[in-house]
């Protein structure tokens, strides 16, 4: 059958149960990688071209006990709703619609309360609005710390909802994150504007990268472990 950049397919799992991969096509991608949509909950068949689009899907069918194990193994979902608790620069806080006024705010207690008054339907809206606010807020001042300490200059801070980078870089000075870090603990966000801090010096991994961020962040290692064990938890939330 042909199959079409974007398109959904079916697998059947061991199960039985169905499982959903969703075929890409990616220039920049060297070969056929498998990878997770947390918030969609599937499973993500990229191919460098189109002509290897059917490629993609039977390197996928030939993994789904992987894609299944990986599925099962996903954090439960949490929506932006009235009651929920939610992770908030690392701390648990509880997301309400009830209160006076029209701006959202912290409210201190056990846990912290983030109280966005309103229409209750419409709270994921203004939980999200308040969260890349605060997002953009902490991922500036990071950057504009970092880029000092560095010497270097960005020509831009952008804050998007990115599925799988918390950070990226372009060769124009582009600094890009995803809001979701301001769920994360603070040192953890910092550790992602120090990385592409020093991607402004070098656009690779390469032993020279990483002492450029070892001299913003000793504890680098310690922090990216975290995002990768909890970085589905934030994926997961509010999706």
């Amino acid at each position: 059958m042909p199959y079409n950049n974007g398109q959904t397919v079916t697998l059947s799992g061991p199960d039985g149960d169905e499982i959903r991969v969703r075929l890409e096509v990616n220039s920049k991608a060297r070969r056929l990688i498998l990878r997770l949509d947390e918030r969609r909950r599937e499973a993500v068949a990229v191919a460098p071209s189109r002509r290897q689009i059917k490629d993609a899907a039977a390197f996928a069918a030939e993994r789904v006990d992987w894609i299944h194990s990986r599925l099962r193994h996903l954090p439960d979902a949490v929506s932006f709703e009235e009651g929920s608790v939610i992770s908030y620069r690392g701390a648990p806080c509880r997301l309400t619609a009830i209160g006076d006024g029209r701006v959202a705010r912290l409210v201190p207690g056990d846990p912290n309360t983030l109280c966005a008054p309103g229409d209750p339907d419409t709270l994921h809206l203004r939980t999200t609005r308040y969260l890349k606010k605060q997002a953009r807020a902490d991922i500036t001042r990071a950057v504009k710390r970092h880029a000092a300490r560095l010497n270097v200059t960005y020509s831009e801070i952008s804050v998007k909802d990115t599925r799988s980078r918390w950070g990226s870089c372009t060769a124009d000075g582009k600094l890009s994150f995803s809001w979701r870090l301001i769920m994360a603990p603070p040192a953890v966000l910092d550790y992602v504007a120090a990385h592409e801090c020093a991607h402004l010096l070098e656009m690779n991994h390469s032993p020279r990268f990483w002492a450029h961020v070892s001299t913003c962040c000793v504890d680098w290692k310690t922090h990216r472990n975290w995002l990768r064990v909890h970085g589905a938890t934030l994926q997961a939330t509010g999706s």
